[in-house]
């Protein structure tokens, strides 16, 4: 880099600063091809502003300050008047602040647009005010945090019709993803093209206190997922938990807990292509009736590959956990399930388990002790991966991709903790004469 930096004259010193394409992040660079709609989907702080900032100078800017760029008119919408104004215009990380001296644009506020010295505007636009968008056209388009949006849909369709100015109008949209409609229809639009990047990517801009703050409270969450990764989680139609519940779960630590399980729901075949091994590790509080008892879900320890990894990492997980019994879904594997763990410790303290229903049936009863306020999940656990799969799980079945081993294994811990144990409170004792 050293000498890369002296080779440059002072002219290119001075424009070093201002030239993107030398300091952007990948998933910051538009993609290559003919594409109608940019999403840059990232989490909290992944320097989404900054890429959609960068690519408006782009699209308006020319060779020299008053040459004109590939765009004239732009649309900036975000959620909020002001949130335009103060984000995507005077931000930090905003068109204002990223642009050169001579190629800086004005603020015209009667108006609510900037003024470029080659004469190119972009207007002001608020998603409350969809209507706003009914007249105007552009040949490009930013749109800033469109998953908050009031009025998504409305603010969406006016700004689509009013995109048709220019050979190939285009437009950029900023956003952290979150489960709604507009996004997710957006999202599977051929004409779309996708970049991503979760929070960590541009941690050398990002306090170190703030990263820290926010992995150690969201990291593995389903929340996290969403803020911090910057993945769309899609809660299903119909499912039998969403991300609110499981959201409202979610606990710091569990108390002292009477029993813990580690539950395993075995895969069926094995080697980097194969399914998920489940594995689930859970504990309960049996004070009082079984009605009563609590439970805490507490580690996720899913394993991929040969039976004996599963084995050996479903084992560790009891070691780790001071877990009283393993217990395995056998309707697959048969004895063979067994016999891997043994391979592992002949001692392991086993039950095998026997599928009688479908796994949406066997999920009913134990989404409704989430719906009791019966089991909290540990914050700590790492399991956003698993609350993925049970936000998929709806009475007609699983609706994602794959086996929704996670899920099983949870299934049948809580089943082995809570929802056999009630039953076996309810059933009526028989009294000898």
């Amino acid at each position: 880099m050293d000498d890369f930096l002296s080779g440059l004259g002072d002219g290119a010193l001075l424009a070093l600063p201002w030239i993107f394409e030398f300091w952007a992040l990948p998933h910051q660079l538009p993609p290559a091809g003919a594409w109608k709609s940019w999403v840059i989907m990232g989490g909290r702080g992944a320097g989404k502003t900054r890429a959609g900032a960068e690519w408006v100078r782009a699209q308006v800017e020319g060779a020299r300050p008053a040459d004109p760029g590939r765009a004239n008119r732009v649309a900036l919408v975000g959620e909020t008047f002001d949130q335009v104004r103060d984000v995507m215009i005077f931000g930090e990380s905003g068109i204002l602040a990223c642009s050169p001296p001579d190629r800086r644009p004005e603020w015209e506020a009667g108006r609510r647009r900037l003024v470029w010295p080659n004469g190119a505007t972009a207007q002001a636009f608020s998603a409350h005010e969809p209507e706003a968008l009914r007249g105007p056209q552009f040949d490009a388009a930013w749109a800033d945090e469109l998953a908050k949006w009031k009025k998504a849909e409305e603010t969406w369709d006016m700004l689509q019709f009013a995109l048709r100015l220019g050979d190939h109008p285009q437009q950029v949209i900023t956003t952290t993803p979150r489960n709604v409609g507009v996004l997710k229809a957006i999202v599977h639009n051929p004409s779309t093209v996708i970049t991503h990047a979760p929070t960590e990517a541009n941690r050398a801009y990002l306090a170190a206190s703030f990263l820290e703050e926010v992995r150690g409270r969201y990291a593995g969450t389903r929340l996290g997922r969403q803020e911090l990764d910057g993945v769309l989680l899609d809660d299903v139609e119909g499912a039998l938990w969403s991300t609110a519940a499981l959201e409202a779960a979610r606990v710091e630590a569990a108390p002292a807990l009477d029993r813990i399980v580690v539950a395993v729901d075995p895969a069926v075949t094995a080697g980097a292509g194969s399914d998920e091994c489940g594995i689930i590790v859970a504990g309960v509080v049996s004070t009082g009736p079984a009605q009563d008892w609590r439970a805490y879900v507490l580690e996720d320890c899913t394993a991929r590959g040969r039976p004996t990894d599963w084995a050996r990492a479903a084992i560790a997980a009891m070691e780790k956990w001071g877990a009283e019994r393993l217990v395995a879904e056998v309707n697959q594997g048969g004895d063979l399930v067994e016999s891997v763990l043994r391979q592992i410790d002949p001692l392991v303290p086993f039950k095998a388990l026997r599928a009688a229903r479908g796994k949406a049936a066997r999920a009913e009863p134990v989404a409704a002790l989430y719906e009791q306020g019966r089991v909290k999940h540990l914050r700590a656990g790492r399991l956003g991966a698993l609350e993925d799969q049970l936000c998929r799980m709806t009475v007609q079945g699983y609706q994602g991709r794959g086996s929704p081993d996670r899920a099983d294994a949870l299934v049948w811990a809580l089943t082995e903790l809570i929802i056999e144990p009630s039953l076996q409170w309810r059933r009526p004792q028989v009294r000898g004469l």
